[in-house]
């Protein structure tokens, strides 16, 4: 892995991230159609379940690379400065994927924010497809500008990430140490990162969704809308569940997700580090 800090991470997260959201893109579609406003039916109903995949496909790689690419670089650059000031080793590593894989999806929402919001206002079928959407979207038909017009929820994106990563990581990372410890290994296998991943990803999936739900409605909008005005109707419109809609395909799609993403990650990343190093 030192021989090629870039290139593995790189090649590795591109897979898993494309596996995964073509993989489960209907019950991405499904949750979106919940919780935009109006719900399921009024937003397309079990019609066109794979429209906006486009974006989807053309966003996941780089996306996901930009992630891991991060996430293993500071990994470790952070882990020896935090160990020198930390006592506990469990704090140390806890401290350290904690704030890589925050860091590491700021980076990656540069990426991911565009393709959300042209991909959910196609799911929503506010659009006939992704091309459409960008369409509009360049167009500046909000007169919000091209710029803001493409990342619209980027703060609400990186308000709903960074708790979700600080949640899913360490516990990701602890659940595999815990595996290889439990076998006498140095590392967890693919398999046991995929049940890893699977049982951290559910958990912060289910406890982030309040976030997540803000994060669509925001990018579903026909107009920019204040956040705060945004949760005043929610609550108006559906009480404190409407925060939670969503959440059983939510969890089900990243739990599931998760043991697909984190798992193909580190099977690439092994046959990676074996064709290259």
């Amino acid at each position: 892995m030192e021989k090629h800090p870039v290139l593995i991470p790189l090649i590795s997260g591109g897979i898993a991230g494309s596996c995964t959201d073509l993989f489960f893109f209907p019950i991405d579609t499904l949750k979106t159609r919940l919780q935009a406003k109006g719900g399921f039916f009024k937003n397309g109903g079990w019609n066109g379940m794979y429209r906006g995949v486009g974006s989807a496909i053309v966003g996941s790689a780089p996306g996901a690379s930009l992630f891991f690419l991060t996430y293993e670089f500071l990994n470790s650059t952070l882990h020896p400065l935090f160990a020198s000031v930390v006592s506990s080793p469990n704090a140390v590593h806890a401290l350290t994927h904690m704030t890589a894989a925050s860091f590491g999806e700021v980076a990656a929402c540069m990426v991911r924010v565009p393709t959300e919001v042209i991909k959910q206002r196609a799911q929503a079928q506010k659009y006939r497809s992704s091309l459409a959407a960008l369409k509009s979207v360049l167009g500046n038909e909000t007169g919000e500008g091209v710029f803001r017009g493409l990342y619209r929820g980027y703060s609400t994106t990186i308000m709903r990430e960074i708790p979700f990563t600080m949640v899913q990581f360490p516990l990701y990372e602890g659940l595999k140490r815990w595996c290889a410890q439990r076998a006498d290994r140095d590392h967890a296998n693919a398999a046991e990162g995929a049940l890893c991943g699977s049982i951290a990803g559910g958990i912060a999936a289910a406890v982030t969704t309040p976030l997540d739900v803000v994060k669509t409605r925001i990018m579903l909008s026909e107009q920019r809308v204040v956040m705060k005005t945004l949760v005043q109707e929610i609550i108006k419109d559906d009480g404190f569940k409407g925060f939670f809609k969503g959440i059983g395909p939510r969890t089900m799609w990243i739990s599931a997700g998760g043991a697909v993403f984190l798992g193909v990650y580190e099977a690439a990343k092994s046959t990676v580090v074996s064709l290259v190093v």
